[in-house]
C-alpha cells in the first residue's frame, strides 16, 4: 500500500509565486522609468516644435526647456523637489534659476544638504546662491543629489539638483525598485535635457541662416533690379550719342563733305560732342571698376586752384547758356594752390556741375571755393528742384538714380556721384549734400589743404619716383630731338592708323604704317624713324615684348618709343615704362596730346598744318 506525502512537489506553483511577484514589480518599475522618460521627451519635443514655428528669443526657449525638465522630473519622483543651477562663464559661484512646482510653492525652502564638518545648510530655493564646490560634494554624497548637464562642445552648462528626500519603500518592493532606478532616471533626464538644448541651437542656427538667406535674396533682388535699371539707362545713354555719330556721319557720306558748308561743320561738331559724351559714359563705368579694384591711377601735382576752376566753368559755359542759366564763380582770395590730381579734381567738379545744370530749369548754378579749417571746400550749388530727404541717402549708391523732374526721366548711368565721392575719399576728403525740395542743392567736396595719412605717403612716393627718374640712365643720356620727320606707326587697327597718319601728316611728319611685328622689322631696315608709335596688342606679337627686343639691338636703343594702348588701369603706365618705352598714351587717342609727345622727341617741320 502506497503512502501519500503531504509535502508539495518541487515544481509546485506555490514556490514560483515570490519570483513571479518580484518580476512583475521589476517590470512595473522599468515601465515607470520608461514612461517618465517618454513623457519628458514628449514635453521637450513640444518645446522644440514651438521653436520651429515661432521666432523667439534664445533665452526664452532655453528657459522653457529647463523648466520642463524640472517639472517633469519632479512629477516622476513625486516626493522630491527638483532644480537647475546655472553659472556665469568661468565663475565658481552661481544661483538656482529653475525650481519645480507652482509659483506659490517656489517661495518655500527645502533642505538640500548639510555639510558634514561645518554643519552648513544648503537650501533649494529660487535665486539661492550656490557654489561649485558645494555641488561637487552633493554629486559625491549618497544618495546623489547633483548631476552635471554636460555638452560636448562647451563642457558643463549647468547642474540638475534633487532634494535629498528619499523614496520610502515601507516594505513595498515596487517602491524599493523605484528608488534603485531613481539615479538612472535623473542621469538619462540630464542627457535628454542636453540633447534638446543642442537641437534648439541647430533650429535657431537654421532660422538665422534662413533669415540671412532671405535678407540676402532681397538684397540680391534689389541689386539685380538696380543693375537691370543701370543697363537699361546705360543702353539708352550710349545709343543716343551713337545714333548722332552714325546718323550725321551717314549724312556727310551721302552729301559729300564740303568744309565750306556751315551745315557740315555743325554735323562734325555734333559728332565730336557725341563722341566725347560716349567716352565720358564709358569712363564713368571704368573709373568705378578701377576704384573698386583699388587700381585707379592718381597723379599728385600742385594745382593752381583758381585757374582750374575757371577752366572747369569754361567747359560747361555753353551748356548753361543753352539752358538759359547763369554761371557764377567765387574763389576765396586766400586760396591759391592745392596738392591733388588735377584731372580727377576737374572730373569731380564737372560731374557736380553737369548734375546741377541737368536738374535746374531756371536761375543759376555756381561754384564756390573757400577754406574751412584744414580743408578746402568746393561747393557746387544750384537753384533747381532740390532732392527729397529720402532720396539723398540713395544718391551715392551705385546705379541708383532719381527721376529728373526737369527732363521727366532718368538720365546718365547713375555712377557720377558714386565716382565723385570715391575720388574725394582717395584724396583724403569727402563729399556731402544739402538739399531741400524747391530750394536747390549744395554738393560740397572737402579736400585737405595739406596731404595727410595715405595721401601724404603716396605723394612722397611719387616725388621719390620722379627724383629717381631724374637720375636714371635715360636722363643721363637724354634723347636729342631728331631732324628726321619719319614716324614708324605700328598699329593693327586700320581706322586708328589712318586717323593718326592723317593728323601727323598735316603736322608735317612722314608716317610709315605697319600692321604686324614682322612688317616692323622689315621696315626698320629701310628707314631710320625719329619716333616709333607702338601698339601694345598686335596680331603676331606683344608690343611690350617688341620694345624689349628693340632695346636689345644697339642700333635701336636710342629711338624714342611711345606706347599706345587701351590699357588704362593703375600700374599700366609703369609696366610700359619698365619695358623700355619713353612715353605712354592711352586710347582713345587724344590727338593734341599725341602731337605734343611726338614733338617732344622729334623736330616738326614748320609751316604745315
Amino acid at each position: 500500500m502506497q503512502q501519500s506525502s503531504s509535502l508539495p512537489e518541487q515544481n509546485s506553483p506555490i514556490d514560483a509565486t515570490p519570483t513571479l511577484l518580484k518580476t512583475i514589480q521589476q517590470i512595473r518599475a522599468e515601465l515607470w522609468l520608461e514612461s517618465s522618460l517618454n513623457q519628458l521627451q514628449s514635453r521637450l519635443s513640444d518645446c522644440l516644435f514651438s521653436a520651429f514655428t515661432t521666432i523667439s528669443q534664445a533665452t526664452t526657449t532655453e528657459a522653457e526647456i529647463f523648466q520642463t525638465v524640472v517639472n517633469e522630473l519632479n512629477s516622476a519622483l513625486s516626493a522630491s523637489r527638483v532644480a537647475i543651477a546655472l553659472f556665469p562663464p568661468q565663475e565658481t559661484v552661481g544661483e538656482i534659476c529653475y525650481v519645480s512646482g507652482s509659483p506659490s510653492r517656489r517661495s518655500q525652502r527645502q533642505l538640500l544638504f548639510v555639510m558634514p564638518k561645518t554643519g552648513k545648510k544648503l537650501w533649494l530655493k529660487l535665486k539661492e546662491v550656490i557654489t561649485l564646490e558645494d555641488l561637487q560634494q552633493m554629486e559625491k554624497q549618497q544618495p546623489q543629489s547633483a548631476w552635471r548637464l554636460v555638452e560636448d562642445a562647451n563642457g558643463v552648462i549647468g547642474w540638475l539638483i534633487i532634494a535629498t528626500t528619499r523614496i520610502r519603500s515601507n516594505g513595498n518592493s515596487f517602491k524599493a525598485l523605484q528608488a534603485q532606478l531613481r539615479a538612472q532616471l535623473v542621469t538619462r533626464t540630464a542627457q535628454q535635457c542636453v540633447k534638446s538644448l543642442a537641437h534648439l541651437k541647430q533650429i535657431q542656427s537654421l532660422q538665422q541662416r534662413s533669415q540671412n538667406l532671405g535678407s540676402s535674396n532681397q538684397e540680391l533682388e534689389r541689386t539685380n533690379q538696380l543693375k537691370n535699371q543701370f543697363l537699361a539707362n546705360t543702353s539708352h545713354e550710349i545709343r543716343t550719342p551713337l545714333s548722332s555719330i552714325i546718323g550725321f556721319t551717314h549724312l556727310l557720306l551721302a552729301q559729300g563733305y564740303d568744309p565750306t558748308r556751315e551745315r557740315h561743320q555743325e554735323y562734325l561738331k555734333i559728332i565730336q560732342s557725341s563722341g566725347k559724351h560716349l567716352l565720358g559714359l564709358i569712363n564713368d563705368i571704368l573709373d568705378l571698376s578701377k576704384i573698386e579694384a583699388n587700381q585707379l591711377e592718381v597723379q599728385w601735382e600742385i594745382v593752381d586752384v583758381p585757374v582750374l576752376c575757371r577752366n572747369v566753368l569754361a567747359l560747361v559755359k555753353e551748356k548753361a547758356a543753352n539752358r538759359g542759366l547763369q554761371l557764377r564763380l567765387f574763389v576765396d582770395p586766400n586760396v591759391t594752390t592745392l596738392v591733388a590730381d588735377p584731372l580727377r579734381l576737374k572730373q569731380m567738379l564737372l560731374n557736380l556741375l553737369f548734375n546741377a545744370l541737368k536738374f535746374t530749369s531756371k536761375g543759376s548754378v555756381g561754384l564756390q571755393v573757400v577754406p574751412k579749417g584744414i580743408f578746402l571746400h568746393f561747393t557746387v550749388w544750384d537753384t533747381g528742384t532740390g532732392i527729397a530727404q529720402e532720396d539723398q541717402a540713395q544718391l551715392f549708391q551705385p546705379y541708383h538714380q532719381i527721376i529728373n523732374p526737369v527732363a521727366g526721366r532718368n538720365e546718365g548711368t547713375g555712377l557720377g556721384l558714386v565716382v565723385t565721392r570715391k575720388l574725394a575719399e582717395i584724396h583724403g576728403g569727402s563729399l556731402e549734400v544739402e538739399s531741400e525740395i524747391g530750394n536747390g542743392s549744395r554738393f560740397t567736396i572737402a579736400l585737405p589743404l595739406q596731404p595727410i595719412g595715405e595721401v601724404l605717403a603716396e605723394v612722397e612716393d611719387q616725388q621719390l619716383g620722379r627724383l629717381a627718374e631724374s637720375y636714371s640712365p635715360i636722363s643721363e643720356n637724354p634723347i636729342t630731338p631728331s631732324v628726321s620727320q619719319e614716324i614708324l606707326l605700328v598699329e593693327d587697327n586700320a581706322p586708328n592708323a589712318e586717323l593718326m597718319g592723317i593728323y601727323l601728316g598735316k603736322l608735317g611728319y612722314q608716317v610709315s604704317w605697319v600692321k604686324t611685328a614682322a612688317q616692323m622689322w622689315v621696315t626698320l631696315k629701310q628707314i631710320e624713324p625719329a619716333v616709333i608709335l607702338m601698339d601694345v596688342t598686335l596680331p603676331d606679337a606683344n608690343g611690350l615684348n617688341l620694345v624689349q627686343q628693340l632695346r636689345s639691338h644697339q642700333q635701336y636703343q636710342k629711338i624714342p618709343i611711345i606706347a599706345q594702348t587701351a590699357m588704362a588701369m593703375k600700374g599700366d603706365r609703369e609696366t610700359c615704362l619698365a619695358a623700355g618705352v619713353n612715353d605712354y598714351i592711352s586710347k582713345p587717342i587724344d590727338l593734341p596730346l599725341l602731337a605734343s609727345l611726338v614733338a617732344k622727341y622729334s623736330k616738326p617741320l614748320l609751316g604745315n598744318g
